[in-house]
């Protein structure tokens, strides 16, 4: 399967798909990959991958660029793989490892890092602020309050330009019955920031 568009926005039924494990839906992922401010030739680490919808659609922006997949479970890292075969997006790799400690010694660096998931938060963050290249851009995806503030908190003790934080406010039209009415996605917090230097 291909994606004709030169605009992100697959829709989510595209993507296989494995019980538990979170795909961020279709607006969310345009809000993530608009604060991203992907370049054609970026090196994007995605941090805690999930079914990679954020790493094929980058793929597909960026063809001059690459995308390093990062993902815990094994089970999770052949479900990005077979999204990534399936979108035929060569330019994303895909990596099995825990943060922060897989980020060590991951190359090439990058001048973009999303960090969609995993604990120690707080670590992850200030890791990958460490290895993201001078100018480069951080984009967090906080699901709860606790990630929330754990993030805020990490952000503030880090030298940084153009703060930005976003709560994604979504409602989708369902077919309840033979009733249609708007049923709200749960909300994100997107926060983002450039690194100096």
């Amino acid at each position: 399967m291909t994606w004709h568009y030169v605009t992100p926005g697959i829709p989510d039924h595209q993507f296989d798909r494995l019980p538990g494990i979170p795909l961020s839906p279709v607006e969310v992922r345009v809000l993530i990959l608009s604060q991203l401010r992907l370049r054609r030739d970026s090196i994007l680490w995605d941090v805690g991958a999930g079914t990679g919808t954020i790493a094929v659609e980058a793929g597909l922006l960026m063809p001059q660029g690459q995308v390093v997949a990062i993902e815990r479970d094994e089970e999770v890292v052949g479900l990005v793989e077979k999204n990534c075969q399936k979108f035929q997006v060569p330019n994303v790799v895909v990596k099995a490892g825990a943060a922060p400690h897989c980020l060590q010694d991951l190359a090439p660096l990058p001048d973009r890092i999303c960090i969609e998931g995993g604990q120690p938060l707080d670590r992850i963050i200030l890791t990958a602020w460490e290895k993201l290249l001078p100018q480069g851009r951080l984009v967090v995806v906080a699901t709860t309050l606790q990630d929330l503030y754990q993030t805020w908190h990490t952000f503030s003790q880090m030298p940084m330009k153009n703060l930005e934080a976003v709560q994604s406010g979504i409602n989708r039209l369902e077919l309840r019955g033979n009733q249609q009415l708007f049923a709200a996605t749960n909300p994100l917090f997107i926060l983002s920031a450039e690194k100096t230097g």
